[in-house]
């Protein structure tokens, strides 16, 4: 399994607009942060997880040459505004609709941003078209499986999702845009061979986990490996990890990891 994080930011990104701090004028490019998103290859099968306003711009950058899946985790501006450019896979699908997979409130945020796209197959070439379907619990491919489950995130829930390989068994637990981790997000993650939790900042926030609140996440997980996403300019990168225990560190945009 392969997962290449397009982007760790959050909704503002970093460098932020009208800012001037240390991080945001860093050279270090692990400073550099578009919002958060995620590409999965599970035995081939490619996944992509939410489109950020920066969609196009990151998979010319990561070189994401084929979609087969679309999963959207909730609704909100930095997941869902790059949708738009998914119409080049679209193409790519031999003028077919790529399938979308959300909650209730994901699909209903895709049906009024974009009601030109909900069809069959795109009207011309080089248009967008999506097949919105509900997320199961656990959605059974031939290349494996992605078990979802709900999280908190304020006024809403989002996706929380768990993939499993098939040939290899490799597990990952993706839970970006959560306040906490329920009980069952917490079962489901159990045995993972890496869990990317949310991780804004150190200060707490009313619908995001800060530092010290991803932290007791990873330890009630208790996989080898953590990776800390969706992160303000409040986190310099490598001032932070040397202070997060083993184990643990902030992803990065561009990160590739094979498991």
């Amino acid at each position: 399994m392969d997962v290449i994080f397009l982007g760790t930011g959050t909704s503002q990104g970093v460098p932020m607009i009208a800012c001037d701090c240390a991080v945001c004028t860093s050279s270090d490019p692990r400073n550099h942060r578009t919002r958060a998103s995620i590409h999965v290859v599970m035995d081939g099968l490619h996944i992509q997880v939410d489109a950020a306003p920066e969609f196009r711009l990151q998979c010319l950058r990561n070189r994401i040459d084929w979609i087969d899946l679309f999963i959207l985790t909730h609704g909100h501006a930095d997941h869902i505004t790059g949708m738009d450019d998914l119409r080049r896979f679209c193409d790519l699908l031999g003028g077919n609709a790529l399938t979308v997979y959300s909650t209730d409130e994901g699909m209903g945020r895709v049906l009024s941003m974009f009601p030109y796209a909900i069809m069959e197959r795109p009207i011309v070439r080089g248009y967008a078209a999506f097949k919105l379907q509900q997320m199961p619990t656990v959605l059974e491919l031939p290349q494996g499986t992605i078990e979802s489950t709900l999280l908190p995130h304020g006024g809403l829930n989002t996706l929380g999702l768990v993939f499993t390989e098939r040939s290899s068994g490799k597990k990952f637990s993706y839970y970006t845009d959560c306040k906490r981790l329920p009980q069952e997000a917490v079962s489901m993650a159990i045995g993972s061979d890496l869990v990317v939790l949310d991780g804004l900042r150190p200060e707490p926030h009313p619908s995001h986990m800060n530092i010290e609140e991803a932290l007791a996440a990873a330890r009630a997980v208790g996989a080898p490996v953590t990776l800390l996403t969706h992160m303000t300019h409040f986190l310099e990168h490598e001032a932070t990890c040397a202070v997060l225990p083993d184990g643990v560190a902030l992803a990065y945009d561009g990160l590739r990891i094979r498991l």
